[in-house]
């Protein structure tokens, strides 16, 4: 499915901020920040391929905070997977970019590489990108740039028994 679109349905994971129940699509707090695989201005959701990774990468090692996890499935997305040697040597991708210190650089007022490659990349028509946990080894995250557009890939959380809230209100 990475580089096919084919309608094939990937199963994803994401932890996120309890207060934010309602939005579980919404990209805009990594559009606010800025994150890894999206500068500032770019919504961009980031997933994970297994639960338990989500819930690594949502803490950070930083402690256990509240959290809630909500599985994903999306179809129809063109994704570069980076976890994948023949993949970044075709994209021209080094695999050092895994260990960018992205963070720091936008701190310094630079353009990390792993924007440089993002904006690339989603010129090139990828929807998004595989690369590895940095908190969960072995596992796997997708950075999403584009979903639930009039076309491309379609995202939806999974929630059979309408639990989710849908709007703010029952947080106020």
């Amino acid at each position: 499915m990475p580089d096919d679109p084919s309608g094939e349905t990937l199963h994803l994971w994401r932890a996120y901020v309890p207060r934010w129940a309602h939005a579980p699509l919404s990209g805009e707090g990594a559009a606010r920040f800025g994150g890894r695989w999206n500068a500032i201005g770019t919504p961009c959701l980031y997933l994970a391929m297994e639960m338990s990774t989500a819930w690594a990468e949502y803490n950070q090692n930083i402690g256990q905070h509240p959290a809630l996890i909500v599985k994903l499935e999306l179809t129809g997305a063109r994704l570069a997977d980076l976890t994948d040697e023949a993949e970044l040597h075709r994209l021209e991708i080094d695999r050092a970019i895994h260990t960018v210190e992205w963070r720091a650089e936008m701190d310094e007022g630079r353009v990390p590489d792993t924007h440089r490659h993002q904006r690339r990349l989603s010129r090139s028509g990828f929807d998004g990108l595989i690369y590895p946990s940095f908190m969960s080894r072995g596992g796997r995250c997708v950075a999403l740039w584009r979903w639930n557009r009039a076309t491309g890939p379609k995202l939806v959380a999974i929630d059979p028994e309408g639990r989710l809230p849908k709007n703010a209100a029952s947080w106020m």
